[in-house]
């Protein structure tokens, strides 16, 4: 990248999803929906797995902690661009800029180390049943979900840093947050030391979850191939299928957006695929859980039918009692 005139930065301005201001008001409602639909879903998720007794288990424990974080997700990102779709100002100070790609970079990669940790919660659940509860704790749980959060934290700090140290030539972020590609683009010198960052100790720390629920994934297809129970094959297919296609989803839009070379880089798509991630996924996370899992059905059930039917009750018998 040729060297541009160099200016002093103090804020950026977020271009958002489209330039076009006839459509910001259908931007604004869609992505509104889709938000309260997937704060509000993961918001029951987190509550049915704290206060069931019978989703006491370390899968529902790391369940609850993916919904927890599809939350923070989605509230660093997506408050501040409806805001910011029918408002004139879109600006964002450098340092908000900076702090926001440090909690989006930290949340998004954490996602990533949870989904691994659940699927050796499923490997171990599938290949050695008779030993799970002696291998899979909820103190293990948290003692990897632990280090997971200082893992990420780090790397992100890492990124933030070096990302703060650049010297930008423009602000206009084609963007709707800050991330980390569309800020390199606006560097005044090619950035080689952070994309170098990201295709090895990047791929080392976002990547790897994504190898080890693979291999993970390559045991249990192993076992499940040697199941000659039709339920127990039914079962372990059930199990997994609602974590694989969450991984899919996940993963697919990650690679997409920042395991390439700089020169294929298109912002524009770019931002438009973020939105799937940022929103979409973690909208349909809650629902692929909930509708596959008959255990979540039942606890929701428990959590709002039984309170209905005892006022319900309470109702018929003052009004008997009134009679």
């Amino acid at each position: 990248m040729a060297t541009r005139n160099r200016t002093q930065v103090t804020e950026f301005v977020l271009l958002g999803l489209s330039s076009r201001p006839e459509i910001q008001p259908i931007i604004f409602g869609i992505v509104l929906a889709m938000y309260l639909v997937a704060v509000t879903g993961n918001a029951l998720l987190v509550i049915v797995a704290h206060s069931d007794s019978k989703l006491q288990t370390p899968m529902y424990f790391l369940l609850s902690h993916l919904s927890f974080i599809d939350i923070f997700l989605t509230t660093i990102t997506v408050p501040q661009m409806l805001v910011h779709t029918l408002s004139v100002n879109r600006t964002i100070s450098y340092n908000h800029c900076i702090i926001q790609l440090f909690f989006f970079m930290a949340v998004g990669s954490m996602e990533g180390h949870l989904l691994a940790t659940m699927a050796y919660d499923r490997y171990v659940a599938i290949c050695d049943p008779l030993r799970y509860s002696a291998i899979v704790s909820k103190r293990l749980c948290l003692c990897v979900t632990l280090t997971s959060w200082v893992v990420v934290s780090l790397n992100s700090l890492l990124y933030s840093v070096l990302v703060s140290r650049l010297t930008f030539c423009d602000n206009l972020v084609t963007h709707f947050f800050c991330d980390i590609t569309p800020l390199l683009q606006l560097s005044c010198t090619r950035p080689v030391v952070n994309e170098m960052l990201i295709f090895t100790e990047g791929v080392a720390v976002v990547v790897s979850p994504f190898f080890f629920i693979l291999a993970s994934y390559v045991r249990i297809g192993i076992a499940i191939a040697h199941m000659h129970s039709v339920a127990a094959l039914s079962k372990a297919l059930s199990t997994c299928s609602s974590h694989i296609l969450v991984v899919l989803l996940l993963y697919g839009s990650v690679i997409r957006m920042y395991l390439r070379p700089s020169s294929s880089y298109n912002l524009d798509q770019d931002r438009q695929v973020a939105i799937f991630y940022t929103v979409v996924t973690p909208m349909l996370n809650p629902l692929i859980y909930s509708l596959r899992n008959q255990e979540v059905k039942g606890a929701l059930r428990r959590l709002f039918v039984k309170p209905c039917i005892s006022r319900n009750f309470q109702c018929d018998f003052q009004a008997n009692k009134e009679w």
